[in-house]
C-alpha cells in the first residue's frame, strides 16, 4: 500500500512539474537564422500543443504556420512556432503574430555577424511528435552570455508555494478543531459500548453459574 501511495504521489507531482514548465515562459538566447511559412497537417492527440485555429477555414485541421528557425550559442539549432494565443490557454493574450514574425526577420543574422536575441517562449520541443515551442516575444540582448531572469516564474512559484502552505495550514486547523475531536468522540463512544458489552457478558455468565 505505501508503495500505491508514493507511486501516485510521485505522479500528481510529475503531472504539476510538466504542467508548469510547458505553460511557464522560458527565455533562449539565440540567433535567429530563418523564418518560413508551412502548411500543418494537425490531428489526432498532439493538437494539445497548438493553438486553436481562428481563422474561419473549413478545415482547421490543416492550416498555415509560420515558424522561426535559430541556433543556440552552442551551436544546436531550435525551431519555434509563432502563433496567437489569443484568450485561450496559456494566457499570454498573444495577438501580434505578424508583428513577431517581422521582428524575426528583421533579426535575422550570420555566423560571421552574429545578432543574438533573447525568444521568450513557452512550450516543447519534440522531433519525435512534431511539437514546437510558441514564440511569444523577441529581445535583442547584449550577446550570447546574456543573462535573463525569470521574473514572472519566480513570482507565479512563490504564489504558488504560499497558497499550498495556506491551504495545508488550514486543513491542519480543521483537522485540529473538527475531524480529531470527532475521532475522539467515536472512540469514547466506542470504549463505553465495549464496557457495556463485557458488563453484560459477566452477568450472563454469572446468571448461568447459579
Amino acid at each position: 500500500m505505501r508503495y500505491v501511495k508514493w507511486t501516485l504521489i510521485a505522479l500528481i507531482v510529475l503531472f504539476i512539474g510538466g504542467f508548469f514548465h510547458y505553460t511557464l515562459p522560458q527565455h533562449d538566447i539565440v540567433r535567429i537564422v530563418n523564418t518560413y511559412e508551412e502548411r500543418q497537417d494537425i490531428d489526432g492527440w498532439t493538437t494539445l500543443f497548438w493553438q486553436e485555429a481562428g481563422n474561419g477555414t473549413v478545415n482547421q485541421q490543416s492550416r498555415d504556420v509560420q515558424f522561426i528557425q535559430a541556433v543556440r550559442p552552442n551551436g544546436k539549432s531550435i525551431v519555434y512556432r509563432n502563433e496567437d494565443t489569443g484568450w485561450g490557454w496559456p494566457p499570454y493574450f498573444k495577438f501580434d503574430t505578424a508583428n513577431l514574425y517581422t521582428e524575426a526577420n528583421d533579426a535575422i543574422s550570420t555566423k560571421d555577424n552574429p545578432e543574438w536575441v533573447s525568444v521568450t517562449h513557452y512550450g516543447w520541443r519534440s522531433e519525435i511528435l512534431s511539437i514546437f515551442p510558441n514564440a511569444i516575444a523577441i529581445k535583442p540582448v547584449s550577446g550570447p552570455d546574456a543573462r535573463i531572469i525569470p521574473w514572472v516564474n519566480i513570482i507565479i512559484l512563490t504564489l504558488l508555494a504560499v497558497l499550498i502552505l495556506t491551504l495545508y495550514r488550514m486543513w491542519q486547523q480543521f483537522r485540529e478543531r473538527t475531524i480529531e475531536p470527532l475521532v475522539e468522540d467515536v472512540e469514547d463512544v466506542l470504549e463505553l459500548a465495549d464496557e457495556k458489552k463485557d458488563s453484560a457478558v459477566d452477568k450472563v455468565k454469572r446468571w448461568f453459574k447459579r
